[in-house]
C-alpha cells in the first residue's frame, strides 16, 4: 500500500492557524473528521492525548507526528499539517514544529496498513523530504514528494562472521507505529556513517520484525534496547545492555552507539541473575527508582479498583444494604454487584499491587513472592500500606537472592527459577510479613482509617485543601500522582470522602481555563480561546492534562489560579461530606457519590469559578 493511499488531499492542510500543542490537534482531528476517517471525533482526540501524555510526539527536528490506534477511526487515515511559523509542540530538540502528520490507525489495522505508516516515519527522518515539503506550494506537490520517496524496503540481514563492532538494537513504543520505526532509522543510519554494522529488531503494532536470532546477539559487542514498552530480555543474559527510552534512540544514536563499542553498559542476568548496574549507567536517582516500581503497581492495580469500585457504587443505586441477604432492601443484583466489584476485584487489587512492584524490581521472579506478601497484607488487615511494604520487600529480597545464587553451576540455572526463587522468596516475604510487617502497619493503617473517619469538618477541610493543591500543582506529574495513589489507598480501607476530593480537584484545572477564556476574552488570544472551548470537555472527563498548555505558556499566574480553585473544590468537597468510590473522574462517576450528587457539582463549579476569576485578574489583556 502506497502511503499517499492514507494521505489525501482531503487530509492536507498547507497553512494550519494554530500555534500551540493542543490547537494543532484540534485542527488535524477536525480535518480527519470532516474527511469521515473517524468513527468517534471525541474518542480518537481522547486517544491521542493519552499518547501525548505518555510522552511528546513532537521528535526534533521540526517534526511532530501525533499518533493513535483506536476503534474510534472508520478508515485509517494521515492528517498533515503546515506551520512555516512553527508550532510549539514541547518537541525533544525545544524546537517548534513545521511539519505535523496526525496518523489515524484503526484498532484491527492489518500489517499493509502499519507498513505504510511505517515508512512514513523513515521517509521524515530524510533532511532533504523535509526542506521539500516546507517549500510546496500545493497539495498535489505534497503527494508527490511522498510518492518520490515512498519505496518498499527490503530488510537486510547482517553477516556477524568475524565482525568485530557489531551491535544489535531493538526499539518499541506503545503504540508501535512511528516512534519504533524512527528511532531503528535514525541507528541504522548513524551506524552506517560510522562505519559500524548494526542489525535492529523493531517492536511495532503489526508485531516484532527483523527478530534478532541467537547467533547475532551472541556475536554482538552489546545491546541497544531504545523502547518505552515492555521488550523481551531474557535473551539478552550476559551481554553489555543499554536500556534508554525510544526517544534516545531518535535524537542521541551517536552517543548510544559509541557506548554500545566501548561496552559502557552493565551486564544483563535475565531469569536467574540479576541486572548490574555500574556507577555510568545508574543515572536514574533512587527516588525516580522507587517511583518507577511504584507506578508499576498502581497502573496495573488501577483496572481491578476501578472496576470493582464503580461496580460497588452501582450495587448502591439499589440501597445502601441492598447487598446484605437480611435487609428488607435486599436485591439479588446488588449482592451480585457488590461481590464481584467489592469481594473479587477489589480483593486482588493489594496482591496486584505488591505483586506488579516486586516484578518491576526483580523481574518475573519476584511476581510470586509479591503476590503472596500482598495477599497476607490484605487478610492481614495491614491493607493497602501492607501491600506497598510486601512488593518493595519481595522485589529486594529475589534481588538478594538471585545475587546469592549467582555464583551456581551453569546447568541450574532453570531451576533457580523454578524451584529456589519461587521457594525462598515466597516463604522469606511470607515469614517477614506475617511476623514482622503485618501487626505494625495493621495498627498503623487502622490509625490512619480511624482518624480520618473521626476528622472534624475543620480538620477534613484542610485535608481536602492540601489534596486538592497536590492535584493541580504539576497535573498528572509524581505531586498529582502521590495525591491520588493516597486516595486509592483510603478506599481499601473504607474511607471514601478524600477520593471524591481529589476527584473534584482533578476536574477544576481544565474547566477554570475553559471558563475563564469564555468570560476574559481578551486576556487571551484566539487559539487560547478556541483551546478552552475544547477544556470543557476535558473537564468534564477528568482530564487534567488539558490545562497544561496554558500552564506552560504562562506558569507564574495560571498555576496558582489553577491551585487555588482546586484546593477550593477539594475542602468544599470534604465539608459537604461527599464520598466516592470508585477512583475515577468525571460526569460519568457524579450519580455515583454518596452525600448528594447536587452538591458535589457545586463544590467542583465554586472552584473552577474561582481560578477562572483569579486568571482573569492575574493575567494582563492582550492588546
Amino acid at each position: 500500500m502506497r502511503i499517499t493511499e492514507l494521505l489525501t488531499k482531503e487530509t492536507i492542510k498547507l497553512s494550519i492557524s494554530g500555534n500551540g500543542k493542543n490547537d494543532t490537534i484540534e485542527e488535524l482531528v477536525e480535518i480527519l473528521d470532516q474527511a469521515n476517517k473517524l468513527a468517534d471525533k471525541n474518542d480518537f482526540k481522547e486517544a491521542i492525548l493519552m499518547r501525548e501524555a505518555q510522552s511528546t510526539t513532537g521528535i526534533g527536528e521540526g517534526i511532530a507526528i501525533p499518533h493513535a490506534k483506536t476503534s474510534a477511526v472508520r478508515e485509517a487515515a494521515i492528517a498533515f499539517g503546515r506551520s512555516q511559523s512553527g508550532v510549539e509542540y514541547q518537541s525533544l530538540d525545544g524546537e517548534p514544529a513545521h511539519l505535523v502528520f496526525m496518523i489515524a490507525a484503526t484498532e484491527g489495522a492489518n500489517n499493509t496498513h502499519l507498513e505504510a505508516l511505517s515508512r512514513l516515519s523513515t521517509i521524515l527522518m530524510n533532511a532533504e523530504v523535509r526542506e521539500q515539503l516546507l517549500l510546496a506550494n500545493t497539495k498535489d506537490e505534497i503527494i508527490a514528494i511522498i510518492n518520490e520517496h515512498d519505496q518498499e524496503k527490503e530488510v537486510e540481514e547482517q553477516s556477524m562472521s568475524g565482525k568485530k563492532d557489531f551491535i544489535v538494537a531493538v526499539t518499541g513504543c506503545p503504540t508501535g507505529i512511528a516512534h519504533t520505526y524512527m528511532a531503528a532509522d535514525s541507528l541504522k543510519q548513524k551506524a552506517q556513517e560510522l562505519g559500524i554494522d548494526i542489525k535492529v529488531e523493531t517492536n511495532g503494532s503489526g508485531g516484532a520484525k527483523n527478530i534478532l536470532t541467537e547467533e547475532e546477539i551472541e556475536n554482538a559487542t552489546a545491546v541497544i534496547v531504545a523502547a518505552d514498552t515492555n521488550v523481551e530480555m531474557n535473551r539478552f543474559n550476559g551481554k553489555h545492555v543499554i536500556e534508554v527510552p525510544v526517544a534516545d534512540g531518535i535524537r542521541k544514536p551517536q552517543q548510544l552507539i559509541e557506548r554500545a563499542i566501548k561496552q559502557d553498559a552493565p551486564i544483563y542476568k535475565g531469569q536467574g541473575g540479576a541486572k548490574l548496574e555500574n556507577k555510568q549507567e545508574s543515572s536514574r536517582s533512587f527516588a525516580s527508582t522507587i517511583y518507577k516500581h511504584l507506578m508499576s503497581g498502581v497502573s496495573n492495580m488501577l483496572p481491578f479498583v476501578v472496576g470493582g469500585g464503580i461496580l460497588i457504587a452501582i450495587s448502591f443505586m439499589f440501597g445502601v444494604n441492598a447487598s446484605d441477604p437480611n435487609d428488607p432492601s435486599y436485591h439479588p443484583i446488588a449482592e451480585a454487584l457488590n461481590t464481584i466489584g467489592g469481594g473479587t476485584a477489589f480483593g486482588l487489587m493489594i496482591p496486584i499491587l505488591a505483586g506488579f512492584i516486586a516484578m518491576s524490581i526483580a523481574d518475573r521472579p519476584g511476581f510470586a513472592a509479591g503476590m503472596v506478601g500482598g495477599m497476607l497484607a490484605a487478610t492481614g488487615g495491614a491493607g493497602f500500606l501492607g501491600g506497598l511494604v510486601a512488593g518493595f520487600l519481595a522485589g529486594y529480597l529475589v534481588i538478594g537472592l538471585k545475587k546469592i545464587f549467582s555464583g551456581l553451576p551453569a546447568s541450574l540455572e532453570g531451576i533457580k527459577t523454578i524451584l529456589l526463587y519461587p521457594l525462598l522468596g515466597i516463604a522469606l516475604t511470607g515469614f517477614i510479613m506475617l511476623y514482622v510487617v503485618n501487626k505494625p502497619v495493621a495498627a498503623l493503617n487502622t490509625g490512619i482509617s480511624d482518624w480520618l473517619s473521626t476528622l472534624g469538618t475543620g480538620n477534613a477541610v484542610l485535608l481536602g485543601i492540601i489534596l486538592g493543591l497536590m492535584m493541580s500543582f504539576d497535573m498528572g506529574g509524581p505531586v498529582n500522582k502521590a495525591a491520588y495513589v493516597f486516595g486509592t489507598g483510603l478506599l481499601a480501607s473504607g474511607v471514601y470522602e478524600p477520593m471524591a476530593a481529589i476527584m473534584a480537584a482533578g476536574m477544576v484545572p481544565p474547566l477554570g481555563i475553559a471558563i475563564a477564556t469564555t468570560i476574559f476574552k481578551n486576556r487571551f488570544n484566539k487559539q487560547d480561546r478556541e483551546a478552552g472551548k475544547v477544556n470543557y470537555i476535558m473537564g468534564l472527563s477528568f482530564i487534567t492534562e488539558g490545562a497544561i498548555p496554558f500552564a506552560a505558556a504562562d506558569p507564574v499566574r495560571v498555576i496558582p489560579s489553577l491551585m487555588a480553585g482546586s484546593a477550593v473544590a477539594g475542602g468544599l468537597s470534604m465539608l459537604f461530606g461527599i464520598g466516592l468510590q470508585a477512583p475515577h473522574g468525571g460526569l460519568f462517576v457524579i450519580p455515583l457519590v454518596s452525600g448528594g450528587w447536587f452538591m458535589y457539582l457545586l463544590a467542583i463549579a465554586i472552584g473552577a469559578v474561582v481560578s477562572a476569576i483569579l486568571l482573569g485578574v492575574l493575567k494582563k489583556p492582550i492588546k
